[in-house]
């Protein structure tokens, strides 16, 4: 058991004494702490990857009273008393109430590991294969040897009986609250890992590591263990709501910067489009079907015959890239490409890396770790791509050493760890081996924004890491299988990763593998017959109606193509399903916009587990299907199949409803306008054309005319949809859609206000200004459950709109 011998005040926080080691608190903020453990006789000079520089934030008040059993650190928000036989930590807010604790005996443990690294032979053969998610490189000749010594760390806890936990990051089991589980931390396509997880007490803790991990609240044991580090390294956020708790995660970790407008309508991609006629003429087909859309996505493959990973297109299918990039923007489409970090062998890009001494011990995956690799990287994927007018990447494989897509029997959870964790470790150092996505996004972020200001970075990744959104990036849940399991689980996994101050998740609408290979564990779709089969047809509805409110609203995948009109014709219950949910997410462009806005301003999270609007309501800690879409709306996808099995097997006797627990408070049915008081589950109509949608009363959405992509129409009509019941404040923020112009404040907000005593609507002064900010809009103000509506010209001005005024 740790004693602790003395103490010292230094500049920069509290030096602890102990009979074994050193122990160092630091307030950054007066709510955030950072607290270091190190056997060494100093503490580590390495840069933190995750956590941005910040000199000024070491400059908080705080006091220290030094009590015969413990000592007490204070500021005027958090109070960390530590107790001087065992060292153990308690937490404690301004209140004095218990946040977190560590066990009596003390809860933090230093273990020497050694440290191997491995040296290839360049000259020795290398083995070369094609998976089902790419290409893989693999170097049989490493000779392993002892690098250095460095620790495994254990931080423990005893959580509270009424405490439920979240974060971590996405993975593919489904878990929402993660109390009585266990989580193994590294990435590998379906594991997104984002070493944060937050609580209902009202904190959250987030792990400066990049080693393999792993969490356990289970008879092991409660705690995160980290497997090298130099030294323990963690934050203390408190809050207590999960907003301000993530505001100081990304207070740490850097601030999402904003995406283009035209990133949150339709983005349309299958596995694959093979040339330039098929982009143009599929989106053409949306132009003439009018169905509204803004990208489209190139996957794999697209580069010359067998030069994987190359970035430029293929002459013989793409023989004019800036021209269809042009056409692409006639028809004001954009274009996302899928680009690798792994090359093979023969092309211009993979000689240039391998002549710059760039590759990893595999030669064929580029360091990422590597700032002149980065550079070089970024070069390639100018020349080739963006040098054209290629607006977004898709940054596929950025777990480039996963090793376990194979086999028909999916390896046990304990065998895949050790299977993906020493794959890694064969060409990345074991203390880093979670962290090359977050160097890859860099660069690219990097790169893009040192040539131009003037188009945003978009960049789709397959796993992320702390710190990672602050370069542009949208992480999506991996080659997911389509069954009604795969589809429900996603709900979790994917608020998991948002709740941890990463904003921006999506997944493939329909799941990337329809078809059953028995042979591949994970090609484990249930529907053969593809897009014939009305199972699937149904699945992908309902998948579609639930990705209408994600951050990114994106279809792929394989075995069967993805475009609405491949789900039957307009008058079929299916293909007008399709139509109403997609007009209905451009519907709500204003809003999520708005959303956008402020989570680059006020560090905000659009798509949201219930614990962030009703943390006290315990009934929501663990209900792991349904969620907020900002502030205003209660989403409940349906994730059960009502009218057919495989096969279009017709099911009978199954009910059209589903449960829906509404949280404390009022309700509106959002299709319906009915009030509904909440604190209780209740039955809701959720036939096939119908998603369980609920407003909350004390909501301002702001909805947008029909357009057909989002940044048609910037001057359009405004209807502002009001559901009374409390006072509220909505800001609808504004700019010019796809530059960095709103860094130097080039953006507008305009703020408005019900008030529910007066039943009055107050649309405030608009602050602010932008490039091309229409002077004048019509706004249409309906407040629910009164009659009629009226219209205003608003030039910017405040204006008062009384009950009255409605009808």
């Amino acid at each position: 058991m740790l004693k602790l011998s003395h103490f010292e005040i230094e500049p920069g926080g509290l030096a602890l004494r102990t009979s074994s080691g050193t122990m160092h608190i630091a307030f950054y903020t007066p709510s955030i702490a950072r607290i270091r453990y190190t056997l060494e006789s100093t503490f580590s000079g390495k840069r933190s990857l995750m956590v941005v520089d910040r000199p000024e934030s070491l400059e908080v008040r705080w006091t220290i009273d030094d009590h015969p059993e413990y000592l007490e650190l204070s500021t005027d928000l958090l109070t960390i008393r530590v107790d001087k036989q065992s060292c153990a930590f308690s937490y404690l807010d301004k209140d004095q109430r218990l946040l977190a604790k560590e066990p009596a005996r003390g809860g933090k443990t230093l273990e020497r590991t050694d440290v191997y690294s491995t040296v290839f032979d360049e000259s020795a053969p290398l083995e070369t294969a094609q998976g089902a998610d790419g290409l893989r490189v693999r170097a049989n000749s490493g000779r392993r040897g002892l690098d250095r010594q460095a620790y495994h760390t254990k931080l423990e806890f005893e959580w509270q009986p009424d405490e439920a936990l979240y974060g971590l990051g996405s993975h593919e089991e489904g878990m929402m609250n993660l109390r009585g589980k266990h989580q193994y931390l590294y990435q590998q396509n379906m594991k997104a890992v984002v070493p944060a997880f937050l609580s209902t007490r009202g904190y959250g803790v987030l792990v400066d590591s990049y080693s393999y991990m792993s969490f356990h609240d289970d008879a092991f044991g409660s705690y995160i263990w980290t497997d090298v580090d130099d030294e323990m390294d963690y934050y203390f956020i408190y809050g207590p709501e999960f907003d301000q708790i993530v505001a100081g995660i990304r207070y740490l970790t850097g601030e999402a910067p904003m995406l283009p407008k035209w990133a949150f309508g339709y983005v349309q991609s299958k596995e694959r489009y093979v040339s330039q006629q098929e982009l143009i003429e599929t989106v053409q087909e949306y132009r003439k079907r009018a169905l509204p859309l803004d990208c489209i996505v190139l996957d794999w493959q697209s580069w010359p015959g067998q030069l994987w990973g190359q970035k430029t297109l293929d002459p013989e299918r793409f023989p004019d890239p800036s021209g269809m990039m042009k056409q692409l923007r006639q028809m004001n489409a954009r274009l996302m490409v899928s680009i690798w970090p792994i090359m093979r062998e023969g092309g211009d890009n993979h000689r240039e890396m391998d002549e710059q001494g760039f590759l990893l011990g595999n030669q064929a995956t580029y360091d990422a770790f590597n700032e002149e690799a980065r550079k070089l990287y970024w070069k390639q994927v100018n020349a080739g791509l963006f040098s054209h007018g290629v607006d977004a990447w898709w940054c596929d494989c950025t777990e480039p050493f996963e090793a376990d897509w194979k086999g028909s029997v999916k390896p046990e959870p304990e065998q895949r760890m050790l299977i993906n964790t020493a794959e890694a470790k064969l060409y990345l150092d074991p203390e880093y081996i979670n962290a090359y996505s977050l160097l890859h996004s860099k660069g690219i972020y990097e790169g893009q924004r040192a040539l131009t200001a003037s188009k945003r970075v978009v960049n789709l990744t397959r796993s992320a890491y702390a710190g990672q959104h602050r370069y542009g990036t949208i992480t999506w849940s991996g080659d997911i299988a389509a069954n009604w399991e795969t589809l429900r689980k996603q709900i979790a996994d994917g608020l998991n990763f948002c709740v941890t101050g990463s904003p921006y998740w999506t997944f493939d609408i329909g799941a990337f593998f329809v078809h059953n290979k028995k042979n591949l564990w994970f090609w484990g779709g249930d529907y053969d017959g593809g897009v014939d089969d009305m199972g699937y047809r149904e699945l992908y509805v309902r998948w579609f109606q639930l990705g209408a409110f994600l951050p990114m609203f994106r279809s792929h995948g394989t075995d069967t193509p993805r475009e609405i009109w491949r789900f039957g014709e307009p008058g079929e219950p299916i293909y007008d399903t399709l139509v109403k949910f997609l007009k209905l997410r451009y519907k709500l462009v204003p809003y999520i916009y708005s959303l956008a806005g402020a989570i680059a301003h006020r560090s905000y999270t659009m798509f949201r587990a219930l614990a962030f609007d009703f943390r006290e309501d315990v009934q929501a800690h663990n209900v792991d299907d349904q969620f907020m879409f900002g502030p205003a709306f209660l989403v409940c996808p349906v994730t059960t199949a009502m009218y057919y099995g495989p096969e279009s097997r017709k099911l009978h006797g199954v009910s059209k409803y589903r449960s829906v627990y509404l949280p404390v408070g009022i309700w509106y049915d959002y299709w319906t306008d009915e009030r509904t008081e909440g604190g209780r589950t209740i039955e809701s109509k959720a036939d096939l054309e119908t998603m369980p949608l609920y407003v909350r009363a004390g909501s301002i959405v702001p909805l947008g005319t029909e357009i057909q992509y989002a940044d048609e129409h910037p001057e359009g009509d405004i209807r502002l949809k009001v559901y009374p019941g409390k006072d509220v404040i909505f800001t609808l923020y504004e700019d010019e859609g796809d530059s960095y112009g709103y860094e130097e404040g080039a953006y507008a907000t305009i703020e408005i206000q019900w008030c529910e005593a007066a039943r009055a609507l107050l649309i405030g002064k608009r602050k602010g200004t932008y490039y091309g900010m229409p002077a004048e809009r019509k706004i249409h103000v309906e407040i629910v459950g009164e009659a009629g509506q009226c219209t205003i010209s608003y030039h910017g001005e405040p204006i008062t709109i009384r009950q009255d005024d409605v009808g």
